[in-house]
């Protein structure tokens, strides 16, 4: 990855911003359906991307899908 990229990360859980510290600024959060919440946002590198995981997981978060997604243009932190 050389570019930023949009990401989708999906959480067990229902994520909040007291949570989720420093992220929560970087990505939108919402909860598409119950016992889990979703993170949308743009990752800059690969480093980026680690560093989010690292982070995550960490908190003993547990990840259940990190996929590249289209950005929302409704949605300025989806934008890279």
């Amino acid at each position: 990855m050389h570019e930023p990229t949009t990401y989708e990360i999906v959480i067990r859980g229902r994520a909040t911003e007291r949570i989720l510290g420093h992220l929560s600024h970087e990505f939108v959060i919402d909860h598409p359906r119950t016992g889990v919440s979703r993170l949308t946002g743009v990752i800059r590198d690969a480093a980026h991307l680690h560093g989010v995981l690292d982070h995550l997981t960490s908190m003993a978060i547990e990840l259940v899908s990190v996929t590249p997604a289209e950005p929302d243009p409704c949605n300025p932190r989806s934008q890279s």
